[in-house]
């Protein structure tokens, strides 16, 4: 079967179909943000506009704080690769409720469109090695509309990486300051 990278607005679109009312979302920096407003702004979405490598950290946070929601995160290639080694401490912590979805472009699109290393380093064979049970690449839309019921439904810790293409859609740009996100996170989180 040859693949072709799925469409990256398409692709959060589905991903978060089955997301319900309670989801947690945490997005990386740049387009996963920009696909997850466009795919519905909400107070439960954590924007980190500019932490680069933080995200499957701060997701694995909320998933222990918050151990009876769904949390997601929703991250790309580069950031991940930036903060790889939070895999392995995930794993060892391995919460139930987590899911970490890798938008793989193979390249850094918010700095330029240089080739990320996600080309040598499979990072759904690397959250296996660092103890992710059941991680995988995603290369069809079939696939992931089939995959994407479990990601908001305390499946056990998940680890997806989702092949898409480089293209570009138009920027959606939710609120982009650091307070009035947290604030309006932490009020939908603390009244669910």
């Amino acid at each position: 079967m040859v693949i072709q990278p799925m469409d990256r607005r398409e692709a959060v679109s589905a991903a978060l179909a089955h997301r319900g009312s309670d989801g947690l979302l945490v997005t990386g920096l740049g387009s996963s943000t920009w696909d997850a407003a466009a795919a519905g702004d909400t107070s439960l979405n954590f924007y980190l506009w500019g932490g680069m490598g933080g995200a499957a950290a701060m997701g694995l946070g909320l998933a222990l704080a918050q151990p009876d929601r769904p949390v997601c995160v929703l991250t790309g290639d580069g950031e991940m690769l930036m903060g790889v080694g939070s895999l392995s401490t995930i794993a060892r912590k391995s919460p139930a409720n987590l899911t970490i979805l890798v938008l793989d472009n193979g390249h850094y699109g918010e700095t330029g469109m240089q080739p990320s290393a996600s080309d040598t380093t499979d990072l759904s064979a690397l959250a296996a090695a660092c103890g992710f049970d059941g991680s995988r690449t995603i290369g069809t839309m079939e696939d992931l509309q089939a995959d994407a019921r479990t990601y908001f439904a305390h499946s056990g810790l998940i680890f997806r990486r989702v092949l898409i293409a480089t293209g570009e859609a138009p920027r959606v740009l939710p609120e982009k300051d650091g307070v009035v996100l947290k604030e309006r996170f932490r009020a939908a989180v603390l009244s669910g």
